[in-house]
């Protein structure tokens, strides 16, 4: 039987790649060499999308911050002139309880938002004095619904744009406003921190003019009563002048005497309140205290380009090594099928000649 020759090339590199078990770093050496296109052209690809998609299809974004917090001691005049009224039964503490304002909330709301969006803000893109209704639905265009869809569109594009953190150590409160344009930005903060401390002081009047409306409903009615009273004290020691022997007497008395003071007491803290009531009214005070104000932001928020493009390098050499990595793997799968066909051509050529000799041997017999 003749010796099968070998098909193996010793010095076939893609062959011992695949054979040898280890894999060291001349190995590497050897797949970056073979496969130095495909590691380069990779990353060059994918660096050039980034930078294009940086550069066209990326928005550009800024962000305004300010911080503030409210300023509860502006309104503990209107407070205790409202706990007079618990004194007596009518609950007005509903303005009262919203003395510690969750500003988060408020700054969030639609009917904050309604006003901000109504207001006019100067652009580089749609001109001087246009409303925030116009800049976030259609510029410059005619536009393509009624008012009252414009005014919702608008009013959730510009819910989107804020972002507001709340400290609840502290109480101080980070608002957060993201437009196209940094000038846009920082007024549409400072346009949010103007409507908020509106909304506080419209609120605080509202509920101010109902705690005087009640102390003014009361001290009539407490004063009519003081007056009745007195007038039927002043009867009784008309009518009984000497009561030094009547107990009876001198416990109607008594009676009648204590509930004038009663309501002389009522009727003086009503007064005390009412003027408080009225101060407090007429007084200018700021709800939003602004520790940082508004400013405009220099730098695009949340982006760095440069970065950008150097992570789609680092992320484009590794792909393009896996990509090379797999691409030598299969080449040297397919050398490898082909010596394997070669074995099979030849062990089928070496068993048919040993077995046609037998057999045409078998056929002369």
């Amino acid at each position: 039987m003749p010796k099968k020759p070998s098909t193996r090339n010793s010095n076939n590199s893609d062959a011992y790649f695949i054979q040898d078990p280890s894999f060291s770093l001349s190995d590497f050496g050897l797949l970056v060499a073979n496969q130095i296109q495909i590691i380069l052209i990779t990353p060059s690809i994918l660096c050039t999308f980034t930078i294009i998609y940086l550069l066209v299809f990326s928005e550009v974004v800024y962000t305004s911050k300010s911080k503030i917090m409210s300023s509860l001691g502006n309104q503990n005049n209107v407070s205790k002139a409202i706990g007079i009224a618990a004194q007596f039964g009518i609950d007005l503490s509903s303005g009262s309880s919203e003395l510690n304002w969750t500003y988060s909330e408020i700054l969030k709301s639609r009917s904050l938002a309604r006003n901000v969006v109504k207001r006019k803000f100067d652009t580089s893109q749609y001109g001087s004095q246009k409303e925030l209704l116009q800049i976030l639905t259609y510029g410059n265009k005619q536009p393509m619904f009624g008012y009252d869809t414009l005014l919702s569109m608008s009013i959730n594009s510009l819910l989107d744009m804020i972002n507001v953190y709340e400290d609840k150590k502290t109480s101080i409160v980070t608002l957060r406003v993201n437009s196209k344009e940094p000038a846009l930005a920082a007024d549409i903060n400072e346009a949010l921190i103007e409507e908020l401390d509106r909304h506080q002081k419209e609120y605080n009047k509202s509920k101010t003019s109902q705690t005087k409306q009640f102390i003014q409903d009361r001290i009539k009615d407490t004063e009519k009563e003081l007056m009745a009273t007195e007038e039927s004290l002043k009867d009784f020691r008309l009518r009984n002048r000497r009561i030094e022997n009547s107990p009876g007497l001198q416990l109607e008395e008594e009676r009648l005497s204590r509930e004038v003071t009663v309501l002389t007491g009522v009727f003086t803290t009503l007064k005390q309140s009412l003027e408080t009531t009225k101060i407090e009214e007429v007084k200018k005070t700021d709800y939003v205290v602004i520790l940082d104000p508004p400013e405009v932001p220099i730098k695009p928020t949340g982006q760095n380009r440069k970065m950008d493009v150097i992570l789609a390098g680092v992320f484009g050499l590794g792909l393009g090594i896996g990509l090379g990595f797999f691409r030598e793997t299969i080449k040297n799968l397919d050398q490898k099928s082909k010596e394997h066909v070669n074995e099979i051509k030849l062990s089928l050529k070496n068993n048919l000649s040993m077995i046609v000799p037998f057999f045409l041997k078998n056929k002369e017999r």
